[in-house]
């Protein structure tokens, strides 16, 4: 309730339209990676490693903010597709470190690039100064909340 005492509308709170567009920019993210038989977390983790690889699955689950048993199925399936492989950890011999493939290797900027002509597409009416705007608020929401993990879904 707000202070005269009625209900707030759903479309009066901020949450409600980040939502709408959080929803619309990951799906339409989504449907471009079909064609690529990509998920929006195997993207993710595939973009993570490209960065640091290799990398021990618990390490990639704190990058991520997953836990690890997600970071594994994540790696099975990529493992699967060839796009990332699974060795064992010279300095561990009862773990294991993830990398991408050679395949997976070449896949990224591909991905990297429908993941631009998403963006591009979803805030393409903003101007320059209005997307900075968003970004800098943005950025400034998931600090103050200490949001680290990325999104996957």
């Amino acid at each position: 309730m707000n202070a005269n005492g009625t209900v707030s509308r759903l479309t009066d709170h901020l949450g409600y339209w980040m939502r709408m567009v959080s929803n619309h920019v990951s799906f339409a993210f989504a449907r471009r990676l079909e064609g690529k038989d990509v998920t929006v977390a195997e993207w993710v983790m595939m973009r993570e490693l490209h960065s640091a690889e290799p990398l021990a699955p618990h390490r990639l689950a704190g990058r991520m903010g997953m836990t690890r048993g997600a970071i594994s199925k994540l790696a099975d399936r990529l493992v699967a597709k060839a796009l990332v492989t699974r060795s064992d950890d010279p300095a561990d011999g009862r773990a294991h470190m993830l990398a991408l493939s050679d395949a997976g290797r070449l896949l990224v900027p591909d991905l990297a690039r429908l993941a631009d002509e998403n963006d591009a597409d979803a805030f393409g009416c903003l101007t320059a100064d209005e997307r900075t705007q968003l970004d800098r608020i943005l950025r400034k929401i998931a600090a103050a909340h200490g949001l680290k993990g990325s999104p996957t879904s």
